[in-house]
């Protein structure tokens, strides 16, 4: 799968996951990304998009 969108070009940040006793270990966050057809230039293409990108309207939906 994916791990970017195409559109706004959010990928994977990384970071720490933080025990109790205050241990830091790597960890990576993920976008949601979902393969969809979209409109390009009057045809369907099938893109990586990010949940974000589909709420708002970021991208025209094919069906």
């Amino acid at each position: 799968m994916a791990k970017y969108c195409e559109i706004c070009n959010k990928g994977v940040v990384s970071g720490n996951n933080v025990s109790h006793s205050n241990k830091k270990s790597k960890r990576k966050w993920a976008p949601n990304v979902q393969r969809v057809r979209v409109v390009e230039n009057g045809t369907p293409v099938r893109k990586y998009v990010c949940t974000r990108c589909l709420r708002s309207g970021n991208v025209q939906r094919s069906i």
